[in-house]
């Protein structure tokens, strides 16, 4: 079938990232990382809001109790909307100044994985770490040096998690065995090594037929890989660095991408005039939906 690929927000983020779809409102958080902005965009009238916030935010996903779980530069805050009410709820690294939460997504039972990873601007460093925070507020390490924590992403039936590290000389996608009951994974294994193909991996998200999707950032496409780690589809795109897929609307069949402005590769800044936009993508492909936070 063809497929469209069109910008639906037009103003541009320097760092888009973490979109993810609100059941309950029908409506698409994301944030602009280094603006410190969070997002919600509004398919039905086209109306894109945002909210300035306190420190650059790396991930957002939505909260059972209402509002949203935002992770920042200090740590996971919960965030109301309405009120625009920040209450912090847990600083994993309050001895590590230089670092800010990255990618992040829920398993099935409302757990939160977060990565963190040093900022960019300060050089690079591997000094990453994967944690688990549970509903009760209680966070667990669960992989230690990490470079750029990215493209987490639970299978339909939550037994298997996916994770990445977008370093350049890393820019690895592994899966885990996956224990719902403990929110424990295990028995890590290489799912794609995306040296030779045009992008890292950046943000991952899963349709329902088990396909895992990744943001080829610096690499103009997104990819869809096969439970068995065989690339199936390749979508272009118009903008050098999408950075995550979320599927939305009434039947979860509309892929939103959220991209990236800063860092383009010289010279091709006139062929990308949307870079940074957020796109929505018909591609007859049906998503599942992410489970709030739980707690």
């Amino acid at each position: 079938m063809a497929v469209s690929v069109d910008c639906v927000v037009a103003e541009p983020a320097e760092l888009g990232e973490s979109p993810v779809w609100s059941v309950a409102e029908q409506r698409l958080y994301w944030v602009d990382i280094a603006a410190g902005r969070l997002h919600r965009f509004d398919p039905a009238s086209g109306r894109d809001e945002h909210w300035q916030l306190p420190q650059q935010a790396g991930n957002v996903v939505m909260r059972a109790k209402g509002g949203v779980l935002l992770a920042l530069e200090r740590g996971l805050f919960g965030f109301d909307p309405a009120r625009n009410a920040l209450e912090p709820l847990y600083d994993p690294e309050p001895d590590k100044p230089d670092n800010r939460c990255n990618d992040g997504t829920t398993d099935p039972r409302g757990r939160l994985m977060i990565g963190t990873m040093r900022k960019q601007e300060l050089g690079m460093r591997r000094e990453g770490t994967l944690y688990r925070f549970d509903p009760d507020h209680s966070c667990r390490v669960i992989e230690r040096d990490i470079w750029v924590p990215n493209g987490l992403a639970f299978s339909p039936d939550g037994r298997t998690m996916y994770f990445s590290d977008s370093y350049v000389e890393v820019r690895t996608i592994w899966r885990y065995d996956y224990d719902l009951a403990t929110g424990t994974p295990s028995n890590k294994r290489v799912f794609v090594d995306t040296r030779g193909m045009p992008g890292r991996p950046d943000g991952g998200a899963m349709d329902a037929d088990g396909c895992y999707w990744m943001a080829g950032v610096s690499g103009w496409q997104l990819v869809r890989f096969t439970p068995a780690g065989k690339v199936d589809r390749v979508i272009e795109m118009p903008i050098e660095k999408p950075s995550k897929v979320a599927f939305g609307g009434p039947r979860l069949d509309t892929m939103f991408v959220t991209s990236i402005r800063a860092g383009l590769a010289p010279g091709s800044e006139a062929r990308q005039p949307n870079a940074g936009c957020l796109f929505a993508i018909n591609a007859g492909v049906t998503g599942i939906a992410v489970a709030p936070f739980a707690g």
